[in-house]
């Protein structure tokens, strides 16, 4: 049985703001805006060739907006993500690379590449570069 990681709730404080950034900027596509109910709004988005999606909303959690760290994405190439995010607007690290725990600016090694960026509220994302990957 293969068990598909679907949905990630990422907890942010404006919604509209939200999806603005992650559609317009991060190029994510909105899938649906629903609102259920008074006090119950989910946007799910889902990043470009991903299976997996996150959803925004209002009444989906407790979390505090902003404490999601560690999200991550991969992209073949990660000069291309880091020009395109750029373009788009979207405050990011230089390219960098994991040395001794530490990042340092540079390409590493295979699978050793990294960017990363946060969201208006502050969910940490990273985009590793995953060479090989279609």
């Amino acid at each position: 049985m293969d068990w598909k990681l679907e949905v990630v709730v990422v907890p942010v404080a404006d919604v509209d703001r939200a999806k603005v950034f992650y559609e317009e900027q991060a190029g994510f596509a909105v899938d649906h805006d629903t609102r259920i109910r008074d006090g119950l709004r989910v946007v799910q988005l889902t990043p470009p060739g991903s299976a997996c999606s996150i959803v925004l909303g209002t009444g989906l959690t407790d979390a505090p907006a902003g404490s999601v760290k560690g999200l991550q994405l991969v992209v073949p190439d990660i000069d291309r993500a880091y020009k395109e995010l750029l373009a788009r607007g979207v405050e990011v690290s230089p390219v960098q690379h994991f040395e001794a725990g530490n990042r340092v600016d540079g390409r590493g090694e295979s699978w050793n590449s990294f960017v990363f960026f946060n969201d208006p509220d502050g969910n940490g994302w990273a985009v590793q570069e995953a060479p090989g990957r279609r």
